[in-house]
């Protein structure tokens, strides 16, 4: 399993200590989920008003938020049954609201930072939190694949 991903930035934080521990999360994400395919995707950090456009434009909300996936797979049996590499899609991360969530979690940013990577990764894998079921699924993957990886 190869997964190439595109970290970009649209604003002035480096972000190049996060290449590698996302690369890591993403070839343990595939192994808890026994997905044995290659994949690219890309990451991009985005400022306040960016991610609150995106919001707005797709989502139909009127503010900020932290993480918005686009996936590019209707559901979870196209990570699993499809033959080429899989495109999964875009995550768009918000440095600033990243930043706030931490204050208010009491976590480090590179924490929040990864969990909002992990978050937007299995949104692209077709994992949703809509109903409380997707809930009791989707939250407790994201901490086993954080799980001893921050230390």
């Amino acid at each position: 399993m190869n997964c190439e991903i595109s970290v970009n930035s649209l604003i002035d934080i480096d972000i190049s200590e996060y290449i590698p521990i996302y690369e890591r999360l993403i070839e343990k994400t595939f192994r808890i989920l026994n997905i044995n395919k290659d994949a690219i995707m890309s990451v991009t950090f985005v400022d306040k008003d960016f991610i609150h456009n995106l919001n707005k434009t797709y989502r139909n909300i009127d503010r900020p938020t932290d993480v918005i996936s686009f996936a590019f797979l209707d559901d979870k049996n196209e990570v699993i049954n499809g033959d080429l590499p899989l495109d999964l899609g875009e995550i768009y991360i918000c440095y600033d609201v990243a930043d706030t969530n931490r204050l208010a979690y009491n976590n480090s940013i590179k924490r929040e930072i990864c969990f909002l990577f992990v978050h937007g990764l299995l949104h692209l894998l077709g994992y949703d939190h809509m109903t409380k079921e997707d809930e009791e699924i989707m939250f407790p993957l994201q901490e086993q694949i954080l799980e001893g990886e921050l230390n």
